[in-house]
This record gives C-alpha cells, sequence and structure tokens, in this order.
C-alpha cells in the first residue's frame, strides 16, 4: 500500500531552531519536510511550487507575523492546516489565531513528542494544541458551563483545568480513577466530541462559545 506523504513547512525566524526541525521530520516516513523559511514573505514566495499540506508558522515574526499570514495562506489554499507557534500562550493571543481560522496553537519550546502528537492530531481531527492551552480553555469554558453539566462533572472540569491527572482527581474528590474517567466520557459525550482539541471545536460552534468572545 502506498503511504500518502503529506508535506510540511515551517516559517520560523529563530534560525537556531531550524536544525532541530530538519531531524524531526527525518524520523517521520509519513511526513516531508519541503522547506523552512524565516518569513511569511519567503513562504508565500515559494508556496506554489511546495504546494504544502500542513503549515507550521511562529506567530511573533517580522513585517507579517504569524497570525496575519494566516490570511494570506488561506487565499493559496483554503484547506491547508496552519499551526501556530509561540513563546506567548496568553489565551487572547490563542483565541485570536483560532479566530482567523488557525488549526492549532503549540507552544514553544516544541519537543518531538509534541510535534509528533500535534501531526497526528491534525491527521486525525483536523485541530491541535498544547495541554497548558487546553488547560486555559477548559478554565475559560468551565465559567460558561455551570448548567450545562453536572456537579460533579464540573468539579471534575475545575481540576482538568488546573493540570490534574484522573488519579488526582479521584483522590481529591475521594472516588475512583474510573468514575473520573466516566465523568470524562459524559462531558465528551455532552460536547459530542472524542478528545480535547475537538472540545475547542465544539465550542465555537456552540452558543456556550462566548466563552472564546
Amino acid at each position: 500500500m502506498e503511504l500518502n506523504i503529506l508535506k510540511i513547512i515551517v516559517i520560523d525566524n529563530d534560525l537556531t531552531s531550524h536544525e532541530s526541525y530538519e531531524t524531526y521530520f527525518d524520523s517521520y516516513p509519513e511526513y516531508s519536510l519541503k522547506g523552512i523559511y524565516a518569513s511569511v514573505k519567503d513562504a508565500l514566495a515559494n508556496y506554489d511550487d511546495v504546494a504544502p499540506d500542513i503549515i507550521f508558522s511562529e506567530v511573533s515574526l517580522p513585517e507579517i507575523n504569524g497570525i496575519e499570514g494566516i490570511r494570506l495562506f488561506r487565499k493559496k489554499d483554503p484547506n491547508v492546516k496552519i499551526i501556530m507557534l509561540s513563546a506567548q500562550n496568553n489565551f487572547d493571543l490563542v483565541k485570536k489565531a483560532f479566530k482567523n481560522t488557525a488549526n492549532g496553537y503549540l507552544s514553544k519550546p516544541v519537543t518531538e513528542r509534541a510535534l509528533y502528537n500535534a501531526l497526528d492530531s491534525i491527521k486525525s481531527e483536523g485541530a491541535t494544541m498544547s495541554n497548558d492551552i487546553i488547560s486555559q480553555i477548559i478554565s475559560k469554558f468551565q465559567r460558561k458551563s455551570n448548567e450545562f453539566f453536572s456537579e460533579r462533572e464540573n468539579q471534575v472540569i475545575d481540576y482538568l483545568s488546573q493540570g490534574a491527572t484522573y488519579k488526582t482527581i479521584a483522590e481529591k474528590l475521594f472516588v475512583t480513577a474510573s468514575a473520573i474517567n466516566f465523568h470524562v466520557q459524559n462531558i465528551y459525550l455532552k460536547l459530542d466530541v472524542n478528545s480535547k482539541s475537538e472540545a475547542l471545536r465544539k465550542l465555537q460552534e456552540l452558543e456556550y462559545s462566548n466563552a472564546l468572545v
């Protein structure tokens, strides 16, 4: 069976990180790194020749920042997947990226494992984000969702927003870890999602998306 290789470009003006990107992608046979650029302009100049499937772009870039670049890349290909990279993970910046139709947002420094997980999520779910950003989203949503979730589910969401594990939450709430897993699955069921990244997309569709306004 022929492997469907996805073409990727990276835009990052931190030249010291370019070698790391090359090393990371060398180990992924299902992905092909077609170029690393220091600016959106450089990437656009070579875009038609490469026709990437996925773009990783730093937010803080000279002249045209990464979020502004989303619109320019969408003009080239409305379906290209665009993942923001940034050492800044404040909620307003994350919100702006997704409002501008980013497919993902990863906190830097990005590890090889985080990069691979992001690619896997993009392929299967169409969206991805770092755990620290997910925690912010859950925290914002929790304040808006008391009536939508049960009291226990809201307690679980509150602990998840603090980065607690299922085991820790179970100890805090004096229940078993399997019980916590049951509540998490109920939360996903109510949102009609299968993962945390899908939850963000659902929040943008539901009336509860005012947590992102």
